[in-house]
């Protein structure tokens, strides 16, 4: 017979689980997506600063979530938080240059517009719960 009583929803217990990294996760896909089709002498170019950019996003939150430590989750959303700065400055030049189609362009500075405030958001949350 099991005694266990069952227990309340648990913190966090992966990255996986923080919705701001799934969204990040669905930007870099997008971004992969979106340079799929840039002028090949790109490739060493913006293609790929855009895809390095774009996966950055969830590979810090990634690695901050991993140290297990407030003040090094902080500083590794800060640092996503300016790749995606970074990825923002690339798309809006990838549509200057004519090089993606103007719908996926879209999508993908929506999908990280989403990505900012969801970051800033926890920045603040966390902000507040160390103060």
């Amino acid at each position: 017979m099991n005694t266990d009583k069952p227990r309340a929803k648990s913190r966090l217990q992966s990255f996986r689980d923080l919705n701001v990294w799934q969204k990040a996760m669905e930007l870099a896909a997008v971004v992969y997506r979106l340079t799929q089709r840039f002028p090949r002498e790109e490739a060493f170019g913006l293609t790929s600063q855009l895809r390095r950019s774009a996966v950055s996003i969830p590979s810090n939150i990634a690695e901050g979530h991993g140290r297990m430590n407030p003040r090094e989750f902080k500083y590794f959303l800060l640092i996503a938080r300016g790749s995606n700065c970074e990825l923002q400055t690339q798309l809006e030049l990838s549509g200057v240059l004519g090089f993606v189609d103007p719908r996926l362009l879209e999508t993908a500075q929506q999908t990280s517009h989403s990505v900012d405030k969801m970051l800033f958001a926890l920045l603040g949350n966390l902000k507040n719960k160390s103060t």
